[in-house]
């Protein structure tokens, strides 16, 4: 299995780590040139989310991510990557725009309200959550599971083969979230 970490700003060596202790190959994409291969599935690491849809405009990357998420690439976006993959951001402006909820940047405050915890994600368990100038979702279209919620908040969302957290599972020590991931791009 062949996963593309989108390397542009965040923690994409924490995601491009974690997948490759779990077996997978992983691969940076810096520019439209790293997409010419085959490859399975794709992460959107946090970072800034306005930075980063100009950076996708300006390296070429937005139509080509854009039609391949959009055509069935499986996806996951934490924090900004949530932001990048929402049709509708309040405070902001929508990037990729391929997965039917409503992002609210900066749902918990800004960096002081960074924090960590612990609660359930569906079909998963118990997981820590480490949220950093965290979105949540709001508004989820009818075909959008809600897999997470924290403090009344939705943090973790499905539309078919997307993936959207508001949390940081790449600086915690559980894979279980990116075997979750993983097992959708397998399929099962």
């Amino acid at each position: 299995m062949r996963i593309g970490v989108l390397a542009l700003q965040g923690a994409f060596a924490e995601h491009a780590a974690r997948l490759s202790s779990l077996g997978a190959e992983t691969f940076e994409i810096r520019k439209a040139a790293d997409l010419d291969g085959r490859f399975d599935g794709l992460v959107i690491p946090g970072g800034e989310s306005t930075t980063m849809t100009k950076l996708l405009h300006d390296l070429g990357l937005f139509e080509i991510l854009r039609e391949r998420i959009s055509g069935g690439l499986p996806v996951m976006g934490t924090c900004a990557g949530l932001i990048v993959l929402a049709r509708r951001v309040e405070g902001g402006v929508p990037c990729l725009a391929t997965m039917d909820i409503t992002a609210v940047r900066n749902a918990y405050g800004r960096q002081l309200g960074s924090f960590e915890t612990v609660a359930p994600f569906a079909g998963v368990g118990e997981v820590p959550m480490t949220f950093i100038r965290a979105p949540c979702v709001r508004d989820p279209g009818e075909g959008v599971a809600v897999l997470a919620e924290v403090d009344g908040r939705i943090v973790a969302v499905r539309e078919g083969n997307q993936l959207a957290l508001a949390f940081h599972p790449e600086l915690d020590a559980d894979t279980r979230i990116h075997e979750f991931f993983l097992a959708m791009v397998a399929g099962n």
